[in-house]
């Protein structure tokens, strides 16, 4: 049986008071959500039992700590990465540790996925499983990996949930997307996205998901000279003609760190006729944005240059002060870390013992 539920404003307001007077400033309202500033992201790992177990830990150990944020994939490890997040939320929930509406849990659909390994023939796993009930044509498949067709993301949405152990995804993503819009026309995808958003949309009435959004990793980053390049101003056009005025795209991530700060610095959106950086568009339309890879798959956690230090007063390790900015950034509402190990969540996690800089000493950082 699934969890009911899912995160409100009183449950997260009510996780955010038990550590607000530790954690100064690490909570922020976003869509009347309370949510921390520091998330703990899924992706990395093997797929194997052993970090299942990890993950599991430090799950557990994030969401009793103060991040009730968690990111995931359908994907990630061959589907166990949501299946140890939803064994790790069950026994807390059961031992009244937290409580069900106290925190926000994403996932993604998009990516053909194996279940818990590699199967021997991967080319028959797919047919049995997905193709002969009918959950996918072969014709939808991009770049050998890719699908977003209706079916498809139904198929996956349950999937999720039955992996994560809930009734109602906080927040489902399509998955870089941008992996059909360099694969096929424009007028084709254009075809496809609004039909995954009014698939998405029956999936909102049905009480499976409560809003969706797009992941990605170039789409936002690049110009719209580039066959990657996604218009924010165009899809959410598209999503007021599917689903009305109150349509529920409301929520994108991508990646923003020191060393890709694209989406606060590049112009790559048009509004009237003007380049417009992706983050001054979503807090335009009051969409929650996630800053994947805040840390660059750890290559941000040593050797920032000297110099950079200063800009982040109170913190010792650079992949404090690679989270401090990404969190200190207007219009971020988490950053996504990936965690495995306690040792690791504590560190970041200690980040949010430093308020996030003020707008003056972030606006500093680009003054230099």
């Amino acid at each position: 049986m699934l969890m009911p539920g899912y995160a409100t404003s009183v449950g997260t307001d009510r996780y955010r008071h038990r550590f607000e007077l530790k954690f100064p400033g690490h909570f922020r309202e976003f869509q009347g959500l309370w949510l921390s500033s520091i998330g703990i992201g899924t992706y990395l790992g093997d797929p194997t039992a052993a970090c299942d177990a990890k993950y599991r830990e430090t799950v557990a150990e994030a969401l009793e700590s103060g991040i009730n944020v968690i990111d995931t994939a359908v994907n990630y490890r061959h589907q166990r990465s949501e299946r140890a997040i939803g064994q790790a939320l069950s026994s807390l929930i059961s031992s009244g540790k937290i409580q069900r509406d106290e925190v926000l849990i994403a996932t993604k659909g998009g990516f053909l996925t194996f279940d818990g390994s590699e199967p021997d023939d991967p080319s028959e796993y797919f047919q049995r499983t997905l193709i002969d009930p009918g959950f996918l044509r072969p014709e939808d498949v991009v770049a050998g990996c890719h699908v977003m067709s209706p079916k498809y993301l139904e198929n996956q949405i349950d999937v999720s949930r039955q992996n994560l152990g809930i009734e109602a995804l906080d927040i489902y993503y399509l998955h870089n997307p941008e992996t059909q819009s360099a694969n096929v026309a424009r007028e084709e995808f254009d075809r496809r996205i609004r039909a995954a958003f009014a698939a998405l949309e029956k999936a909102v009435a049905e009480g499976k998901i409560r809003i969706y959004g797009m992941a990605t990793w170039n789409a936002y980053r690049v110009g719209q000279e580039s066959r990657e390049g996604l218009s924010l101003p165009d899809l959410l056009r598209i999503a007021d003609e599917v689903g009305g005025k109150d349509h529920h795209f409301r929520a994108i991530q991508l990646p923003y760190n020191l060393a890709m700060p694209e989406a606060l610095s590049a112009r790559t959106q048009r509004v009237d006729g003007k380049g417009t950086p992706v983050l001054q568009v979503a807090r335009a339309h009051g969409m929650m944005v996630f800053a994947s890879a805040s840390l660059l798959q750890q290559k941000l956690t040593d050797d920032l240059p000297a110099e950079t230090h200063h800009w982040f007063p109170g913190l010792e390790k650079d992949a404090q002060r690679a989270i401090q900015f990404v969190r200190s950034t207007p219009g971020i509402a988490s950053a996504l870390v990936g965690m495995s190990r306690s040792a690791h969540l504590a560190e970041n996690l200690s980040t949010a013992l430093t308020p996030p800089l003020n707008l003056e000493q972030f606006k500093a950082i680009f003054n230099q």
